[in-house]
């Protein structure tokens, strides 16, 4: 399977869903990069940044599960190409 980087933003607007997030994040920590968490607390609400390097498949098996998790909102922006790919095109130029 061919592998694409991709930036996953995830806003979480209920404190009771982090443990449901992190066991989600923990089962698929192969394709996760980092992680930034920065919590907005005059606003009451989380934001969370993940660095995915994996399938499509396996990312939005990723995302669609934290899609299903009450009280958040998640959003994701893919590599157009797989890093195999960039990085010959990269080395013919």
């Amino acid at each position: 399977m061919q592998k694409r980087l991709g930036v996953v933003g995830i806003v979480v607007e209920s404190p009771s869903a982090a443990s449901e997030i992190n066991a989600i994040l923990h089962e698929n920590a192969g394709i996760i990069v980092g992680r930034m968490g920065i919590p907005y607390r005059e606003r009451g609400l989380a934001v969370i940044s993940l660095i995915v390097d994996g399938s499509v498949d396996e990312i939005n098996t990723l995302t669609g599960r934290l899609g299903r998790v009450p009280n958040i909102s998640v959003k994701t922006a893919l590599s157009r190409e797989t890093a195999a790919a960039a990085r010959v095109s990269h080395m013919e130029e």
